[in-house]
């Protein structure tokens, strides 16, 4: 299958110009809410796959290992720039670490072996209950007084790696609003989530080409599931991005930014859902 067929040079600068769009999106929410990158990016690249007739089987593997991908270089930047403010609890995230990854290696054996409506599913869930608790949630609302130890942390951790590879997300979309919920103040749950990030999207990005290395119907310039051209389009545009939305978190409040964004999530999700049925 030819990727660019049939296509004008008017529609694929459209193109180029919206993928280049999604990467300063994703960058600024990346550093402002440490949702990572990948709640924006892996349905607005599961819609730019649909409309250029990449095969259903794939497009949602495709758009996960592709998010994935981005938010290696994504977090990275979005991690330093919290971590010169001081936001990063670099303790709580060694000891998360191990846990996450083996969530991350669990939920990688799973995405490789369901369809595309599996994880549409599990991103349209996620997403709603994500976007019911930014638009209604408190930041004052507490399990806990302090982060859990032992076989709890390890389960919490395990949970963020499992959730995340499936929907293709950096840690933070789970890891802000969790941390928070056991008294981790949000600017350092936010710098702390970044490195979830990381720790999810090296093993996830790795198992998600091996995943889908060979498998029928993907585009040209793919490695596995993870397609090079929509990398290339949305890596340069994250990095440049992340440090904005790490200094406007450090300087606004949030709460009708964080209705905003459940809206976004929760129309998101509606779409999913209504795909699936």
């Amino acid at each position: 299958m030819d990727l660019l067929a049939g296509y004008t040079f008017l529609q694929l600068a459209l193109l180029v110009a919206g993928l280049a769009l999604t990467g300063i999106v994703a960058g600024i929410l990346a550093g402002l809410l440490g949702v990572g990158g990948g709640i924006v990016i892996v349905p607005v690249l599961y819609h730019v796959f649909s409309g250029i007739g990449i095969d259903e089987a794939v497009r949602m593997h495709l758009a996960v290992g592709t998010s994935l991908a981005t938010i290696v270089a994504t977090s990275m930047r979005s991690m330093r720039a919290h971590r010169a403010k001081g936001a990063v609890d670099s303790e709580l995230l060694r000891g998360l670490a191990l846990p996450i990854i083996a969530g991350v290696l669990l939920g990688s054996l799973i995405a490789g072996g369901v369809d595309g409506g599996a994880l549409m599913a599990v991103f349209a869930a996620v997403a709603l209950i994500v976007a019911i608790h930014m638009a209604f949630g408190r930041e004052s609302w507490r399990i806990a007084d302090v982060f859990p130890a032992g076989v709890t942390r390890a389960a919490i951790g395990a949970v963020i790696g499992l959730i995340s590879v499936l929907m293709g997300i950096g840690g933070g979309t789970l890891g802000v609003p969790i941390l928070n919920l056991y008294n981790i103040p949000i600017h350092r749950a936010v710098g702390t989530a970044t490195g979830f990030g990381l720790i999810i999207a090296v093993p996830g990005t790795l198992a998600m080409i091996l995943n889908g290395w060979g498998a029928p119907g993907l585009p040209p310039f793919s490695l596995g599931y993870v397609n090079l051209i929509g990398f290339t389009l949305i890596v340069p545009t994250t990095i440049l991005a992340a440090p904005w939305g790490a200094r406007i978190a450090h300087a606004i409040s949030r709460p009708a930014l964080r209705r905003a964004f459940a809206a976004f999530l929760a129309l998101t999700s509606l779409r999913m859902i209504l795909d699936l049925v």
